[in-house]
């Protein structure tokens, strides 16, 4: 059946989860985070999407910007600058505010101009994608946006994936579902969605049972795969 519902991951898909600590890393009076901060994104997404999956699989829900403050403080300790308030001030405050990646906004208008449905969904919750959104001006491309918070379980839990059937009525062979994050394609290959990978560190296939229908660089080739 042909693509009707284009379906986005947000952060990391979207939006630039290392855009945060890069913008805070060049701004005074952080010379110490300046020196690690590639080292302390890359702990702050690994603990938070860790987190998701734990309170997942253990039932004890909360909010995606909990999960977000306890990975970076746990970032912040493990690099010994747990004491810097203000850092973390500013971090938590840039997050909210992430840049969307340069192809997003052509990208995103290209499929309007198709005629397809566009959402994202997501972990994050509906404040902090109302934010997101609004800082890099990609609103009226999208039709929706879905949080996890509608049915209180992170990703991949397969009702996260059900309330794209419910929101646009379209069947799972009708969706093009695309994620930067390799475990989160191959959950919603399983589901039965068709999906993007959009590998842009250039890493190994998950072993997984579900298997991304397209691994792309970026997401400018996006448009192409649902027939544009």
């Amino acid at each position: 059946m042909p693509v009707t519902t284009c379906i986005f991951d947000a952060y990391g898909t979207l939006f630039d989860v290392n855009a945060a600590a890069r913008i805070a890393a060049n701004e005074p009076g952080h010379e110490a985070f300046a020196d690690r901060w590639p080292e302390i994104a890359g702990h702050w997404r690994q603990k938070q999407l860790q987190y998701t999956w734990l309170r997942a699989v253990t039932g004890e829900h909360t909010d995606f910007w909990t999960v977000t403050q306890d990975g970076l403080d746990w970032a912040l300790e493990a690099c010994g600058l747990e004491g810097d308030a203000a850092l973390r001030k500013r971090l938590l405050q840039l997050y909210r505010e992430l840049a969307a990646y340069p192809e997003v906004p052509e990208m995103l208008g290209a499929l309007k101009m198709q005629g397809r449905s566009t959402a994202i969904l997501s972990n994050g919750s509906p404040d902090m994608l109302q934010s997101a959104v609004a800082s890099a001006g990609i609103g009226d491309l999208l039709d929706d946006v879905l949080s996890v918070e509608q049915v209180g379980i992170f990703k991949p839990a397969r009702a996260v994936y059900d309330m794209v059937g419910a929101r646009f009525g379209c069947a799972p062979d009708e969706v093009l579902f695309v994620s930067s994050n390799g475990w989160d394609a191959a959950a919603a290959a399983g589901y039965g969605f068709r999906t993007a990978w959009v590998n842009r560190a250039g890493e190994p296939v998950d072993r997984l049972p579900g298997r991304p229908d397209e691994v792309l660089a970026d997401l400018t080739g996006i448009p192409k795969l649902t027939g544009g």
